[in-house]
């Protein structure tokens, strides 16, 4: 990893600490991607599970007390400092390591797992992205499963936000933070096998209309009764209906993956 992206991210989750965490809304997603996990993982507890990066450990909850069921050992990883040392103090048993998934300092084919959520959408390039799944690649057992979201171009808002200069976007606050390449389901689809995985299944997921939903939410925080902040987060749990759709990766903010190591 370069010093000058550890930096912008430390400062990313520096400036996130300071700000107003957006719970109500981080409580949202972690509720979408806790199901999806719940739904793919499997029932039978393997022994190393490895997550590419800890932001939703180190700001929220985040996904680890469903991690830490499904494995012996959950391996988090971060290009930030400041976000390792915040997970670290949220989740005393996670273990958390400063590594890039472009160069991985794990041995080959140490994980059964690998969990990936919109990790890899934050590169400047398709190449990147391209690196880090040939990573994921060898450090994953034959056999082993990868869990995978990015950032859905179909969705016309993300589209439209990828196409747009990230200056102009993050001066009007409408990112927090740089988003990059990413790869919809069709490149998925013909990525992954080209690297040596197997596709399994191709999902969707977050299908509320995210601009309005974190600004309501963050109206909502410390203001409403917690019975109106109930209501919002089920009537928000409501759009995920839309993944049953078939204009499902129209709706949804993050393509969903589950694919295997042949």
């Amino acid at each position: 990893m370069s010093n000058e992206e550890s930096h912008y991210w430390d400062t990313v989750a520096e400036a996130w600490g300071k700000a107003h965490p957006q719970t109500l809304w981080r409580a949202h997603s972690n509720a979408v991607h806790l199901q999806l996990l719940a739904r793919w993982l499997s029932e039978d507890r393997v022994k190393y599970l490895l997550k590419t990066d800890v932001f939703e450990e180190a700001c929220s909850e985040g996904l680890y007390s469903l991690l830490a069921l499904k494995a012996e050992y959950v391996v988090g990883m971060d290009l930030s400092g400041s976000t390792l040392s915040s997970a670290r103090t949220r989740h005393a048993s996670l273990c958390a390591v400063g590594a890039d998934t472009r160069r991985l300092p794990f041995a080959d084919r140490t994980f059964d797992v690998i969990v990936s959520t919109s990790t890899l959408d934050h590169f400047r390039s398709h190449s990147e992205i391209v690196t880090s799944l040939q990573e994921l690649l060898r450090v994953l057992r034959p056999g082993g499963q990868l869990l995978l979201t990015l950032d859905n171009p179909v969705n016309p808002l993300v589209g439209l936000r990828n196409a747009l200069p990230f200056g102009l976007l993050h001066r009007l606050r409408i990112v927090p933070y740089y988003v990059g390449a990413t790869c919809g389901p069709r490149g998925l689809r013909r990525l992954l096998p080209q690297v040596g995985f197997e596709v399994l299944e191709v999902s969707t997921v977050l299908h509320c209309p995210r601009v309005f939903a974190v600004a309501t939410a963050g109206m909502l925080e410390g203001r409403a009764a917690r019975e109106t902040q109930k209501r919002f987060l089920g009537l928000l749990a409501a759009f995920e209906r839309l993944a049953r759709w078939p204009t499902h990766f129209v709706t949804g903010y993050f393509v969903a993956v589950r694919a295997r190591r042949r």
